[in-house]
């Protein structure tokens, strides 16, 4: 059996092509097929993309590729479920910059789609993958509705349109920002969202009066009370950006109303709503490490929020909470969560099954038979600092771990 390192330099040098899939097998590693069951010394199978067999007794195919993975740790690829990857190349250069809307032009931005301004060959997606990021949603920002994310693979050499799973969610904003956008206060922001959705359901049954112009002014343009629909029907989960109690509990009781499938993102308060958003099974996701004041409308931070709400019940995926250049820190945001309070299997779900339960994307985030054979290897614990993926495989493929500053460093050094 070749050694695991063999592989790795053979990996970083010459990786397979996009979509050649191989046949592979991850032998005698501990493997976490979900993140509370463990397998000792299991063997992974991967066949055309797909985990086709796992366990002790597993049948490695002829011809196989093999990986020994003894003393290593397997887990499904992360899922970055709050990004700008592929969006911000350099966020203070406005060229470089598809991720942030304009606060000053139209507030609501609901037909915006993400996957229309996704960069496949953006610099800091081979970055994300060496800290065993696999999946991204990549999400817009500004105004009061900033539009459509995209789930998307960080495959290397994948085209947009391989690599895009359009209209992941509908992104919102509430609070003191989002109110001074609308051009008031946080109630601002609120009522201006109730009037939103509102005129989207009354759009919906009276197009035809619409397009005669018989009907009275609508709070947006036809596309963005078009591309509203799907969230009215519970078909596109609405992500709303809440930092304080007051704003988190206004959503829900909005989410109530309207029947909405909502996820809180920010949610410096929610530990304060905890009990209320298990019970609504509204998800959050957060970055755990964003424990300061940061915000007056949102002071009670507690270094312990991932953990006191995943004890509640409530669904939590980790985030960096879009910052591109940092997609590869994810795990280790868990692993502050974890020395918080938060048990490592919770933690491990919030990079894996959480995030991709909140989307609803059913082919990812475990080890199982039958999912798509996003995997990684890892050195020791993924959530420890000193731990480093060995192997990251994205759809079956092998994926390089070079990146363009390590290429640099081989230049010039």
């Amino acid at each position: 059996m070749r050694a695991l390192t063999t592989l790795v330099a053979a990996a970083v040098l010459a990786a397979p092509a996009p979509g050649a899939a191989e046949t592979i097998a991850i032998e005698g590693a501990t493997v976490y097929v979900t993140p509370d069951k463990q397998l000792d010394d299991a063997t992974v199978v991967i066949v055309d993309g797909k985990i086709t067999a796992i366990g002790a007794g597993a049948k490695v195919p002829a011809g196989a590729t093999r990986i020994d993975g003894a003393g290593k740790i397997v887990t499904a690829g992360l899922i970055e479920a709050h990004s700008q990857l592929g969006l911000v190349l350099v966020d203070q250069e406005g060229s470089g910059n598809d991720g942030q809307l304009s606060l000053d032009a139209d507030k609501v931005h609901a037909a915006y789609r993400v996957a229309d301004a996704y960069d496949a060959d953006a610099i800091t997606l081979p970055v994300a993958r060496t800290g065993g990021v696999t999946s991204a949603v990549a999400v817009p920002s500004g105004g009061l509705v900033a539009g459509q994310s995209a789930w998307i693979s960080l495959a290397d050499g994948l085209t947009v349109d391989d690599a895009v799973r359009a209209s992941a969610a509908m992104h919102a904003a509430l609070g003191n920002d989002a109110g001074a956008a609308s051009g008031g206060s946080r109630g601002r922001a609120i009522t201006m969202l109730r009037e939103l959705l509102d005129d989207a359901a009354a759009y919906g049954k009276t197009k035809g009066a619409y397009d005669r112009g018989q009907s009275r002014e609508l709070a947006a343009s036809r596309g963005d009370l078009e591309a509203l629909a799907p969230v009215l029907r519970g078909a596109l989960p609405l992500v709303v950006s809440a930092e304080s109690e007051t704003d988190i509990r206004a959503a829900l009781r909005l989410a109530k109303a309207r029947k909405l499938r909502l996820v809180i993102v920010g949610g410096t308060e929610a530990w304060k709503v905890a009990d209320e958003l298990a019970k609504a099974k509204v998800a959050v996701i957060l970055d755990p490490t964003q424990n300061l004041p940061w915000k007056l409308e949102a002071p009670d931070v507690r270094d312990d929020a991932a953990a006191t709400l995943a004890a509640a019940g409530v669904q939590v995926a980790i985030s960096t909470m879009g910052n591109a250049s940092a997609a590869r820190t994810l795990r280790q945001l868990a692993g502050n969560a974890v020395a918080e309070g938060m048990s490592w299997q919770a933690a491990l779900a919030a990079l894996t099954t959480v995030p991709a339960a909140i989307y609803g994307v059913t082919d990812r985030g475990t080890v199982e038979p039958g999912k798509v054979a996003d995997v990684v290897v890892w050195s020791g614990d993924p959530l420890e600092l000193s731990t480093r993926a060995e192997v990251v495989i994205i759809g079956g493929v092998v994926q390089s771990l070079e990146t363009h500053q390590s290429k640099l460093f081989r230049k010039h050094r």
